[in-house]
């Protein structure tokens, strides 16, 4: 377990690395574009990009096709990234899945509840993981950037993070790699009521990457995400686990932040999460910034 911090060489980790090669689905749109050159910038490699009736330009120096099926014929990508509003948005991961990427990422917020359900019952069977909606992205440091992420905070390491809010992920990451703690890979699942990957599915990643020797969970208020990933834990997980859990004080009924981030009918509150997580050995940090230290003393 002391092998933890800052190190160099080639980056691996689940889900993306050096090699990944990514579509951006939007890229002619305002967000596409400018996440584009961000991840550029960073060292990811975008094969191009997807809007329709825009193919044949050019942005940022990527190729821009009209549809995913000829994008991956032509790039060879195995990923793919959604910058496209809410109402098409399904259809964009569909035609991502259809198309034969293994790895799709949707950015996109305020997609129906009853739209998502049908996409996942479309994906079961498919070899393709959806990621998201509504979330960050993920980021293997020193490899490869797939969202909006702020790249800088991030550190090469062996610290698995997993999370349902983009904000806060920022403040754990940052914080871990000021203790000189570095991330194997960073993912945030999203904070809708219904997400294509859960805590457990990046969980089982993570216990299974020899890149990653522990993981930080930051939960929140809402649902019962942090309690199947609790069951997990007791049942499959060998590996050190430091959770967050945020809203406490938050009232019941009232969304704080994510359409899933809500107490509802007695359910969702965050002392049940924090219960259920310290009685299968995490450790429980009261703030996101008291993740890095309890991360250090449990890889000492």
């Amino acid at each position: 377990m002391g092998r933890s911090g800052c190190q160099g060489g080639a980056a691996v980790s689940i889900l993306v690395n050096a090699e990944t090669r990514v579509l951006v689905q939007g890229i002619t749109g305002r967000e596409g574009s400018f996440h584009t050159r961000q991840m550029l910038d960073y060292g990811t490699r975008i094969v191009g990009g997807v809007t329709p009736g825009k193919g044949g330009q050019r942005v940022e120096g990527v190729p821009v096709f009209d549809d995913m099926a000829t994008a991956v014929a032509r790039t060879g990508a195995d990923t793919s990234i959604i910058y496209v509003p809410a109402p098409a948005a399904p259809d964009a991961i569909l035609e991502a899945a259809d198309a034969g990427v293994g790895l799709v990422i949707c950015v996109t917020e305020g997609i129906p509840i009853w739209d998502l359900l049908t996409v996942l019952r479309y994906l079961q069977g498919k070899p393709v993981r959806l990621l998201g909606p509504n979330c960050p992205g993920l980021i293997t440091p020193g490899a490869a950037k797939v969202g909006i992420m702020p790249g800088h905070i991030h550190r090469p390491g062996r610290v698995g993070v997993v999370s349902r809010s983009g904000t806060l992920t920022y403040e754990v990451v940052w914080a871990l790699s000021q203790c000189g703690l570095g991330q194997s890979t960073a993912v945030g699942i999203g904070g809708d009521p219904v997400v294509g990957s859960t805590f457990v599915d990046i969980l089982r990643l993570f216990e299974e990457d020899p890149e990653t020797d522990a993981v930080a969970l930051i939960g929140e208020i809402g649902g019962s995400a942090e309690e199947e990933a609790a069951a997990y834990l007791r049942a499959s997980m060998h590996k050190p686990v430091v959770a967050f859990v945020a809203g406490r004080a938050a009232p019941p009924g009232r969304s704080m932040g994510h359409a899933g981030a809500i107490i509802s009918g007695g359910q969702g509150h965050a002392e049940a999460k924090i219960a259920a997580l310290r009685a299968v050995g995490a450790l429980i940090a009261d703030l996101p910034e008291a993740v890095a230290p309890l991360m250090r003393e449990v890889l000492a």
